[in-house]
């Protein structure tokens, strides 16, 4: 009997310790909890065995001696295949075979989006121009500037995509750069954040008044997995990201997901909001999470429930056989700010790839709300590939593209970068046809990269969507710029600016003649004339 107690007392024990280093959820549906008690069960086994009289005989002796397992054991050896047997098989009447239906809709997809009515025209002032990648260029950049953080600290790889009080950015985190770092900083903590705005570049380390206690990298009670674990063991977590609120204070989102039968159907409850100075957290439903906060979804878990929804509209053999209506995210995604939101932007393609889109999803990264549009057209690898066509000898890379409203036609935007990461041009692509195609240097800047693209395809013009009025005409000139003639007016304190392409009677306007022009509504100090009456 004491033997019995010492072996359960030493299997606790050891169980303790390796829950304390692997920290899984204490929750029927996570398949974490069935390995914690599986490994607890085979140490209280193996330990009863070593402990038995016979194996103490089979050491001193030296003799091959057979072991008997007790009934007990046999039980509890048999309890625990069953228990995988069980698993294996609820998961399996839960899975998609039998339950298409509901697999398909795990996530309401409005599809009577109308791109032109719902995606506003492109804000280039809001529109994060630069990529993860490169906003980790520059933000590892401006922790090298810090000579005496940089030997303490390193840059955590996060780079949470948020709109911080109207401005889009990247956030992320320092870390301890190593165990001794950790130990020799952990009283005054991580000094702070780095941001890195997605539409200047501009990239910058804030420094916290009170430094942050708690991180991925810190160790024992500090770290924050096992804080959050502790305060909340039964509840299953999500993707952590690292977020700012419109103070700037830092906290770390963790979203709580819960499952059907065991792992499967993974679904977002909540989100966990947790202080990294205090340590204090609180857990919020799906419906009350802050506005703040921009990312409760992870983009794969978005890009899952997705594919499940273009799956399995008809049914599940129809899936992998018929394919009717069968249709899948395209392989990569970007984001879109929006509404003070940030959205998650992919194409929807057939299931049988053929290098065009049927159309695209957003979806609210904070409520999970997802639209569908159609709007057939060329998939965005191959705009990317038409992009990087224009400009292959010098062997830029573009990024993957962003989808965006210009002039109301659907416009694909993309950075082409060097081999260091930094972006040398921008492309636009035709959504409808990838083979029009304009990139300019980005030195010329995002407007004129714009306007080049605009007069490139020669749009129609709507006089619907033109501020029209007559001008008098105080001077004008003409200048040469990248093989176009363009004039440039000048009507009281008003400045404009007309290509030759817009009216060939230009050469004919004189100083002090009325002339009736059409324009779209801007802030610009130099106005760009659409049409001439």
């Amino acid at each position: 009997m004491i033997k019995k107690i010492i072996v359960l007392i030493l299997t606790l024990i050891i169980g303790f310790i390796v829950y304390y280093f692997t920290l899984p959820a204490l929750n029927f549906n996570n398949i974490g909890f069935y390995t914690f008690i599986s490994f607890l069960v085979i140490v209280y086994v193996f330990m009863n065995f070593i402990m038995s009289p016979k194996s103490v005989e089979l050491f001193h002796k030296g003799r091959k001696v057979s072991y008997n397992f007790s009934p007990s054991t046999l039980y509890v050896i048999y309890g625990l295949c069953g228990m995988y047997v069980l698993i294996i098989l609820v998961n399996f009447i839960c899975s998609p075979i039998f339950n298409a239906k509901s697999y398909q809709q795990r996530i309401e997809v409005d599809e009577t989006g109308n791109f032109a009515e719902d995606i506003a025209e492109v804000n280039f002032n809001h529109l994060p121009l630069l990529d993860r990648a490169s906003s980790e260029v520059l933000g590892d950049r401006v922790m090298g500037q810090v000579s005496e953080l940089v030997s303490q600290f390193s840059v955590s790889n996060m780079y949470t995509q948020i709109n911080y009080n109207d401005s889009i950015m990247r956030v992320t985190p320092l870390e301890y750069a190593d165990a001794i770092k950790w130990l020799t900083n952990r009283k005054d903590g991580i000094v702070g954040y780095i941001t890195v705005d997605s539409v200047t570049g501009e990239s910058n380390l804030v420094r916290l008044e009170k430094g942050m206690k708690y991180s991925t990298s810190a160790l024992f009670n500090e770290n924050l997995e096992r804080k959050l674990r502790f305060t909340y063991p039964t509840t299953n977590f999500g993707n952590i990201s690292f977020e700012i609120d419109n103070e700037g204070n830092p906290y770390y989102i963790i979203p709580t997901i819960s499952y059907t039968a065991v792992g499967l159907k993974a679904k977002v409850t909540g989100v966990i909001i947790f202080d990294p100075i205090t340590g204090e957290s609180k857990k919020y439903s799906k419906e009350d999470i802050p506005t703040w906060v921009d990312i409760a979804y992870s983009a794969s878990l978005v890009i899952e429930q997705v594919d499940d929804w273009g799956n399995y509209k008809n049914g599940f053999l129809n899936s992998i056989f018929g394919q009717k209506d069968v249709v899948n995210t395209t392989e990569g995604y970007n984001y879109l700010a929006m509404n003070d939101d940030i959205y998650l932007y992919t194409g929807i393609t057939s299931v049988v790839s053929d290098e065009s889109n049927l159309g695209f999803i957003l979806t609210n990264m904070r409520t999970g709300k997802t639209t569908y549009y159609s709007v057939p057209g060329a998939e965005e690898f191959s705009a990317m590939s038409s992009a990087e066509g224009q400009v292959q000898d010098m062997g830029y890379q573009s990024t993957f593209p962003l989808l965006i409203n210009l002039n109301g036609d659907p416009t694909y935007l993309v950075s082409l970068k060097d081999s260091s990461g930094l972006v040398k041009m921008y492309g636009f692509v035709n959504v409808k046809d990838y083979q029009k195609v304009v990139v300019t240097d980005a030195k010329e800047g995002i407007i004129k990269a714009k306007d080049n693209y605009l007069k490139s395809i020669k749009k129609e013009v709507k006089d619907e969507e033109l501020v029209i009025k007559e001008i008098k005409v105080d001077s004008i000139t003409n200048a040469i710029i990248n093989g176009y003639t363009n004039y440039y007016i000048t009507s009281g304190n008003e400045k404009f600016k007309v290509s030759i392409s817009v009216s060939e009677e230009l050469p004919f306007i004189r100083t002090g003649d009325v002339i009736k022009v059409g324009y779209y509504e801007t802030d610009k100090n130099l106005i760009d004339i659409e049409k001439i009456y």
